[in-house]
């Protein structure tokens, strides 16, 4: 098998899970292709690289024929993975080497982990279709010089300065009252469980096909979250012209708008495919990680 390795940071401890996860795919005699920071940490770390034939550093230069790729991290490796999977449909498998990892579900450090990354390697997985999020601009073409505009959790547009911003909303061409508030995020059934929870947004299982609109902070109590359907088209645009420091952040990138600039917010034209073991492995994550529905009462 092909494969492509992915990584960006990595704290103490974690130099032996790579060690070992190297040498385990060393032995199942797999051709991979190495990001290039990952590979100089790997070489520095002394760790053996003699299965590597060949590095990338973007979307452009990551080669063809790859049929599986491995990001080492946490979620924010996971969703950095994007940029550089892009519309290519390969596999993503999340390997968590970071902290609480939602995304990346796989572990890496015991035998049995290590052996359950080979299997994965040699063809044994399973892949479940994820709906990215995309935003296009007024200013046309100008955005995708700013940022990457696709998204696997959520775009947010919000208020850096201390004051509110009034956004204007529509969802396929109908006007919503002006959204009072620090700002506004449109997440996937994904990004669920990530931003859009911390300001009191509901949680949906992976596969519903739905898009949750969350204000942050909104200054009326009668504003609310709301569920659409992901075929609708979000547009978004602001009411206060003081709104200079408003910036927009697809996942964990961000770009500052221009004043006149507005939104549309819609269903990208692909999606990503995570390697995992479905709607079971999301119900652990959320027993597991957000100790969902913990209490005493339960206890046995």
């Amino acid at each position: 098998m092909y494969i492509a390795l992915y990584g960006r940071k990595f704290g103490a401890g974690t130099k032996e899970k790579l060690s070992a996860l190297m040498s385990a795919l060393s032995g199942e005699g797999v051709q991979i292709s190495c990001y290039m920071p990952l590979f100089d940490y790997i070489k520095e770390s002394g760790i053996g690289y003699d299965c590597i034939k060949s590095t990338f550093t973007c979307y452009e230069d990551l080669p063809y024929g790859v049929e599986l790729f491995l990001s080492l991290g946490g979620d924010g490796t996971f969703l950095s993975s994007l940029t550089i999977v892009q519309d290519r449909n390969i596999p993503v498998a999340g390997i968590n080497m970071g902290r609480l990892g939602f995304l990346t579900s796989i572990k890496c450090g015991s035998n049995e982990e290590i052996e359950q990354i080979a299997a994965i390697v040699r063809g044994d997985f399973e892949t479940h279709g994820r709906t990215l999020l995309q935003v296009q601009s007024s200013e046309g073409s100008s955005l995708k010089d700013r940022i990457f505009p696709y998204a696997l959790n959520e775009i947010s547009i919000k208020n850096t300065a201390p004051r509110m911003v009034g956004l204007n909303l529509k969802v396929n061409g109908k006007s919503f009252p002006t959204y009072w508030a620090d700002g506004l995020l449109v997440a996937t059934a994904t990004g669920s469980t990530a931003y859009s929870l911390s300001f009191g947004g509901p949680v949906a299982t992976p596969d519903a096909n739905v898009f949750i609109i969350t204000p942050m902070a909104p200054h009326n109590l009668n504003i609310r979250p709301l569920i659409v359907p992901d075929s609708s088209v979000i547009e978004v645009s602001f009411d206060s012209k003081e709104h200079s420091h408003v910036i927009l952040c697809t996942d964990n990138r961000d770009c500052r708008l221009h004043p006149s600039e507005s939104l549309t917010i819609s269903k990208a034209p692909f999606g990503i495919s995570s390697v995992s073991s479905g709607i079971s492995c999301f119900i652990d994550a959320l027993n597991e990680k957000l100790l969902w529905g913990e209490d005493r009462r339960n206890e046995k």
